[in-house]
């Protein structure tokens, strides 16, 4: 067996970010054979996350990258087993290689991504290869949860990460005065953040929810005895303060309890003279 020296497992190490045991490992199986030893790790981490496919990985981050003219922008979910490993430096950089390469390449779907090839810098692996190799660095599985990418050519998207990086948000604005618009949209993104709409107007909510409500509201207001033709007057005023909790336009804008975020919209295009529309939002909470 060739000697292998402390230099060539630093190396090694430096090529792939596996340990140094591991790499010294690999170098004594393949005879010192640099390009074999980093086979064998990738090998050794397609194997990993084979074994641990049925793992539960339930923590990680929510990643967003938005482009330098506000025109795009993509919100990822990665995901692996534990916080400690989601609070490193190896797994974040990782999670911002690949929202940055989902932004670059404008991929819409985390199957999309996957079949991308990673920089050079970074293995120049493709991304399903790159998420075995990480899961063999790391120890736990690796996985894209959800991945979306926002295309606001007709304005602008503004987004907003919480501290700790388990819940973001990006929003899509369409708008003639986007410099003018982008604080507000900012202000928006928080909005999502905060108080966690499921649609922009009414119109939206999907049917099913509102059936739901409605029935919910209906046997509430006849088990407390109210008369039957006084039910439906019940049912669509509950509904009224549901849609006020759910939908963006209608919720009480974060800045100014007293002034629904749709006025808000209305007073802005007043005073700038801009057409302002919130056309989307994607809220990310870490497993929600």
């Amino acid at each position: 067996m060739s000697q292998i020296s402390a230099k060539d497992v630093k190396d090694l190490r430096d090529t792939t970010g596996v340990g140094m045991m591991d790499c010294k490992k690999a170098l004594e199986e393949t005879g010192g054979d640099m390009q074999k030893a980093i086979e064998y790790l990738r090998k050794k981490g397609a194997a990993l996350a084979a074994k641990r496919a049925e793992k539960d990985a339930s923590e990680g981050m929510v990643c967003i990258r938005v482009s330098d003219d506000s025109r795009s922008a993509v919100i990822l979910e990665l995901n692996c087993e534990t916080d400690f490993v989601a609070r490193g430096e190896v797994f974040t950089g990782f999670a911002g290689a690949l929202v940055e390469l989902a932004l670059q390449n404008r991929v819409a779907s985390p199957e999309a991504l996957l079949k991308l090839t990673m920089p050079e810098a970074q293995g120049g692996e493709v991304v399903d290869d790159a998420i075995k190799t990480m899961t063999g660095k790391l120890g736990e599985k690796i996985e894209v949860r959800r991945l979306v990418f926002c295309d606001a050519s007709d304005g602008l998207v503004e987004s907003y990460v919480h501290p700790g990086s388990q819940l973001g948000t990006i929003i899509h604005v369409a708008t003639d005065k986007p410099s003018e618009v982008a604080p507000l949209a900012r202000d928006l993104a928080m909005q999502v953040a905060a108080a966690a709409p499921i649609e922009v107007d009414r119109s939206a909510v999907p049917q099913e929810l509102v059936a739901k409500e409605s029935e919910i509201y209906r046997q509430q207001a006849l088990a407390q005895g109210k008369k039957e033709e006084f039910v439906d007057k019940i049912v669509t005023g509950r509904l009224d303060k549901y849609y006020q909790e759910v939908v963006l336009l209608e919720q009480a804008f974060i800045k100014s309890n007293n002034t629904k975020v749709s006025d808000v919209l209305a007073e802005f295009q007043k005073q700038h003279q801009a057409a302002v529309e919130v056309k989307e939002f994607v809220r990310y909470q870490l497993g929600a």
